[in-house]
């Protein structure tokens, strides 16, 4: 009965050091945002699935925190097992990497996707930033003798420059299957955990390097009024010392009043209604560091 089934579908883990371009291009190769994305590494904590479907092909993303040598607290940790465990039953790597650049980082994950028996493909992102588009090719002919990739695939995520490339090579390894997902489903996340990273993409892009690692947000409260058709949210931010509270709240609350005002853009969009959204600043210290912590906020499977 297999040997009939006429479409593909499959598992493909998006793997790289931090800040190489796997959210931008999960979330363009599905034309939504889905992963958050900011210039900050290490910006991506969970493994989450981004479904595409295509005619005869479906293709399940699972996108990963970028892969780093420092493990300075328990979140780190928990980051890096994510990123590792995304690597166990996929159909096939996508391994991405920043064009010309190749550092320690890049060395880890390297070292570690080549010990996987499936189909590894290379993606040299950011090509478009080159300035000398001349030393692409020998760049590429040199990676290919470090190792047997299925495909090697210059792209630019934020272009979308060969994405459609990408997704026929990635489509070339996948099994006959039927589709796992029905057509429409594009994630295996809640709208509560999509929201709470909205949140946390607006607060990480706004306070730039004056809290890198020290925040996180919980929806506390989601519901839905069917009489109004306005969804009510009430969601902590939550820092790990007393002094970071105003920081986050900026000056006379602008800063928090902005991050909110962004957020509920973009979780409009997610629920399709209007948007009611409180936030407020909550402390809890050392949470990052703090195994209980960090499972009760949805970081899990530390052991």
């Amino acid at each position: 009965m297999r040997d009939n089934i006429d479409t593909v579908c499959g598992y493909a883990a998006i793997v790289g050091r931090p800040n190489v371009g796997k959210s931008t291009l999960l979330n363009h190769i599905l034309g939504e945002k889905l992963s958050i994305t900011s210039r900050k590494p290490q910006t991506t904590r969970h493994r989450l699935l981004g479904v595409k479907t295509l005619e005869n092909a479906q293709i399940i993303y699972v996108d990963t925190p970028g892969m780093h040598i420092e493990e300075a607290h328990l979140l780190n940790k928990f980051m890096n097992k994510e990123a590792r465990r995304a690597l166990v039953d996929v159909d096939v790597i996508i391994f991405v990497i920043d064009s010309l650049k190749w550092n320690a980082e890049d060395q880890l994950v390297f070292d570690l996707v080549t010990r996987s028996k499936c189909p590894i493909i290379l993606a040299v992102n950011k090509v478009d930033t080159l300035l000398e588009k001349t030393a692409l090719l020998p760049y590429c002919e040199a990676l290919a003798l470090k190792f047997k990739f299925a495909e090697i695939i210059p792209i630019s995520a934020i272009r979308t420059t060969n994405i459609d490339a990408l997704e026929r090579a990635v489509a070339r390894y996948l099994p006959k299957s039927p589709h796992y997902f029905p057509e429409e489903q594009i994630t295996d996340r809640t709208p509560r955990f999509r929201m709470a990273e909205i949140i946390r993409e607006k607060l990480v892009r706004s306070l730039g390097e004056e809290l890198p690692y020290s925040t996180t947000v919980e929806i506390e409260m989601y519901k839905s009024e069917q009489s109004t058709k306005v969804s009510v949210i009430s969601a902590i931010i939550w820092v790990e010392r007393e002094g970071q509270k105003p920081i986050v709240i900026g000056k006379n609350g602008e800063r928090l009043k902005e991050i909110g005002i962004r957020s509920r853009k973009d979780i409009e969009k997610i629920v399709g209604r209007q948007v009611h959204l409180k936030l407020w600043v909550k402390v809890r210290g050392g949470w990052s560091d703090d195994e209980r912590a960090l499972k009760s906020l949805g970081y899990i499977d530390l052991e």
